[in-house]
């Protein structure tokens, strides 16, 4: 497993689930999208569906019919009907079953991110007793662009 941490400092949620959506497509991956609040999945959902014909990302919510084709899923929950390996917390908070997904991205705002380095500690401690676990943390920077912590 992967897991990536992203502290938003600059650019909201919903720009940057889009920004590593498109990527994970790119990859030939589908993602899942995981947000407990129902308002921010619905504005992460306008900004997939808005970025463009050329780009436009296509997403769902898990509960309704076809899930499982959707590329991009939005739920409030870890399950993933679409088979996505790849799983993205949007709420800043962490699953116990982001273990079961090849890659997951953490984001968190500067209010998280306590929380967010003691996570980073507990997986690192986990990741020296159980499978191997790799990481990385960025930080966005005042251009919009990404870089490692």
């Amino acid at each position: 497993m992967r897991a990536d941490f992203y502290q938003l400092t600059r650019d909201p949620v919903e720009q940057v689930v889009a920004l590593l959506a498109r990527k994970t497509l790119q990859a030939g991956e589908r993602m899942l999208v995981v947000s407990k609040d129902s308002d921010q999945r619905a504005a992460i959902a306008e900004a997939l569906w808005k970025e463009g014909p050329a780009h436009f990302l296509a997403n769902g919510e898990a509960t309704v019919p076809h899930a499982a084709r959707q590329p991009i899923l939005l739920s409030d929950a870890c399950a993933a009907p679409n088979e996505a390996r790849f799983l993205l917390l949007a709420d800043g908070i962490w699953r116990e079953e982001a273990n079961a997904f090849a890659r997951t991205f953490l984001l968190f705002g500067p209010d998280q991110t306590q929380a967010a380095r003691a996570l980073w500690r507990d997986l690192r401690a986990r990741a020296q007793t159980e499978d191997a676990v790799e990481f990385g943390a960025f930080r966005q920077n005042e251009e919009g662009g990404w870089n490692p912590l």
